[in-house]
């Protein structure tokens, strides 16, 4: 990620240790590590929900591809990429089936 060799990370936590002190460079050194994590986890949030939309993205291609074709005349991963559109659609549907269900009559 970052190109800096020992002798550099020496010298920055001298340099660190002269200006905080002793007392202070621990809560420091804390502090930046907290701060990358969750610039990392936000970046990598971030990177999954692009990955989702552009899967998203795709699947409604395929069914497009899938609807002008017909949906018998189409290739083995647009007729998967359907099979799995059915099987969001029913996923989403599986908790309002239970209420319906569940209700007292």
């Amino acid at each position: 990620m970052f190109d800096i060799s020992f002798w550099e990370l020496f010298i920055i936590g001298i340099v660190a240790l002269l200006i905080l002190g002793p007392e202070r460079l621990p809560g420091a050194i804390r502090s930046t590590v907290k701060t990358m994590r969750s610039v990392k986890n936000m970046a990598s949030g971030f990177k999954s929900e692009i990955e989702e939309q552009l899967r998203i993205h795709e699947l409604h291609e395929n069914l497009k591809k899938a609807e002008t074709m017909g949906l018998d005349k189409v290739s083995p991963e647009v007729a998967q990429s359907v099979e799995e559109l059915k099987q969001a659609a029913l996923s989403v549907q599986e908790p309002y089936k239970k209420k319906k269900d569940d209700e007292p009559k």
